[in-house]
């Protein structure tokens, strides 16, 4: 039984958006402000690593807690301090934040992250992701187009999971607190994501795409699409450790490919054995 299927979602229960910034400029105020029209989400973390502009200056105008690293510590690290940041304004009396990852370059566009905390908050999944809207329509400009970082990702998820996760490192993210405690620490570079979706999968928890029509100004230059060398390194390095470490969720709890859907959690319930003892098998 997965800890969504077993945590009654709690009404209490908020949301803190995490927005790891590096030289954004003034694209991160309009991110922060479209945050804002999120409904449940009531902190507002923006951690400017290392950025010689004034990303910071224009995300705390906007209303954002920011957070500054004197030099870029990466993605992960980013993360992490925004995790505890988050903790640290949680309240004694209500349970911890879930927690939802953006880039700092979505502007207005960010408001679609609404679907995700929603998938959250109602208990539907323990880790909510982000593909493109209109994926796996009728039109073929709607085809996923992939790196050899994304599409290395793919195959590994799948291999390790079963799961044919349409958007393997996307980088927009929902996930609630109970589940984050379980894999934190993050992985480092653009292995994050895959690294994060294999080992929450293997521990019994469930994934979740929902189309979201962000839209990046192109100021983030961190992304996986802009940087093809580094980030195939890196996913190539996360691959075969999960591999080697053996990292991957027993083939009895898998959701047939042909019955996976976008808008579907993974595993489904419907065509997963209900088990008492745990699913998963890491060594």
């Amino acid at each position: 039984m997965t800890p969504a299927q077993s945590v009654e979602p709690s009404p209490s229960q908020k949301v803190a958006a995490i927005i790891c910034a590096h030289n954004v400029g003034r694209q991160i105020a309009s991110t922060v402000r479209a945050c804002r029209a999120i409904p449940g989400v009531d902190l507002l973390i923006v951690i400017d690593d290392g950025s010689d502009d004034e990303t910071g200056k224009y995300a705390r105008a906007a209303g954002a807690v920011v957070v500054r690293h004197s030099v870029p510590r990466g993605r992960a690290s980013a993360r992490e301090t925004g995790v505890k940041v988050a903790a640290m304004r949680d309240r004694v009396d209500a349970p911890g934040r879930h927690i939802l990852f953006l880039s700092g370059d979505l502007g207005e566009s960010a408001v679609d992250a609404a679907f995700l905390v929603e998938a959250i908050s109602s208990g539907r999944a323990d880790l909510a992701c982000a593909v493109p809207a209109g994926l796996g329509s009728e039109d073929p400009s709607s085809a996923r187009k992939e790196t050899a970082a994304q599409r290395l990702a793919h195959n590994t998820i799948r291999r390790q999971t079963g799961w044919d996760s349409q958007a393997p490192l996307s980088e927009q993210l929902c996930i609630t607190r109970e589940a984050l405690n379980v894999i934190m620490p993050f992985a480092n570079g653009y292995g994050l994501e895959l690294d994060m979706k294999v080992r929450l999968l293997a521990l019994g928890m469930t994934a979740i795409e929902l189309p979201c029509a962000f839209e990046h100004t192109g100021d983030d230059h961190s992304l996986v699409a802009l940087n093809r060398p580094a980030s195939l390194a890196d996913v190539a390095w996360t691959s075969t450790m999960l591999a080697l470490r053996k990292v991957r969720l027993r083939r009895r709890y898998r959701t047939p490919v042909s019955a996976q859907r976008v808008g579907i959690p993974f595993p489904d319930p419907e065509h997963t054995p209900i088990s008492q003892s745990h699913p998963g098998e890491v060594s």
